[in-house]
């Protein structure tokens, strides 16, 4: 038996428990790792609660968690990995454990910490996603929403170092850091496409939202096109002919290796806010609901 964080009902951060588990098997091509950090992201506070039930519906008990790094403990028939060896990678069945299953290992370098390898799965094949997607290219203008949260800080950074001029609309807390990462950062809020008008007046070619924050509508304006903007984040594209882009099982690991290699390189940063015992998921749920959070939060079981 082994510890895992666990859901039998839809609710608030406090219908996770501490429970035991029967520690997973590895089927073909996957491994079994004994954690050693595991992110925690938006969308498991959208599954928990339910939001995302017409999508993803749960098969209760749940154990949160989309993505993981940690040890090779148990390898399974085919798999690209050994036993002790250090990965990471998007998990299968849940990554809040002490131990979780990979389908497609990365190996971790030492360069890189183990919160930092966590972290740097679902957001970074995000930002890598979506800027492929919209087709951004050098000499041209991407708007970031949200460029002070973890997809948006990765997005500046890809972008920036593509040689894409660009513009990220942050808090105040973070118009700071943003800056620092490549990009001329604009308060968002009210009045934020005349301030991003001003700070671009070439013009903006290309709009990822990463905010979800109502901001559809005036980016397609900016845009003229609304071919040309993305969100991760607001459920009403549809509505503004906008594209929802969300990730699946065949990306994933597809853009790991050059991330993993950028990050212990050194060449892109993701701030970690703040680190948590397995026991205390419930804690991080609620510091990111309540918007507490400056960085990316990580369980260390």
């Amino acid at each position: 038996m082994s510890k895992a964080i666990t859901f039998s009902e839809y609710g608030a951060p406090e219908v996770l428990r501490l429970s035991e588990v029967t520690a997973p098997e590895p089927g073909p091509g996957q491994v079994r790792i004994r954690v050693r950090a595991a992110s925690v992201n938006p969308l498991d506070l959208k599954i928990r609660s339910g939001l995302m039930a017409g999508v993803v519906p749960a098969r209760f008990p749940v154990t949160p968690g989309i993505d993981a790094a940690g040890v090779v403990d148990v390898v399974g028939e085919g798999a690209d990995a050994a036993v002790g060896d250090e990965v990471l990678g998007s998990t299968a069945g849940g990554s809040y454990g002490e131990y979780a299953l990979l389908d497609r290992p990365v190996a971790k370098p030492g360069a890189l910490s183990w919160e930092g390898a966590a972290a740097l799965v679902a957001v970074g094949q995000t930002a890598f996603r979506v800027l492929d997607q919209l087709g951004v290219q050098a000499g041209r203008t991407l708007l970031v929403h949200g460029a002070g949260g973890s997809v948006g800080t990765l997005a500046v950074q890809l972008a920036a170092a593509r040689g894409v001029t660009v513009v990220g609309t942050a808090g105040e807390r973070d118009i700071e850091r943003v800056t620092a990462l490549g990009a001329t950062a604009v308060r968002y809020g009210d009045g934020w496409a005349d301030r991003v008008r001003a700070a671009a007046p070439q013009g903006v070619d290309f709009v990822l939202d990463a905010s979800g924050a109502g901001v559809l509508a005036e980016s397609v304006a900016l845009t003229g096109d609304g071919a040309r903007v993305v969100t991760i984040a607001d459920m009403s594209a549809a509505q503004h002919g906008v594209r929802f882009s969300a990730g699946g099982a065949e990306e994933d690991g597809r853009y790991l290796p050059e991330l993993v290699h950028l990050a212990a390189a050194g060449s892109l940063t993701l701030p970690i806010w703040r680190t948590y015992p397995l026991a205390d998921a419930a804690q991080a749920h609620s510091d990111l609901e309540a918007h507490r959070n400056h960085g990316k939060a990580v369980l260390l079981p």
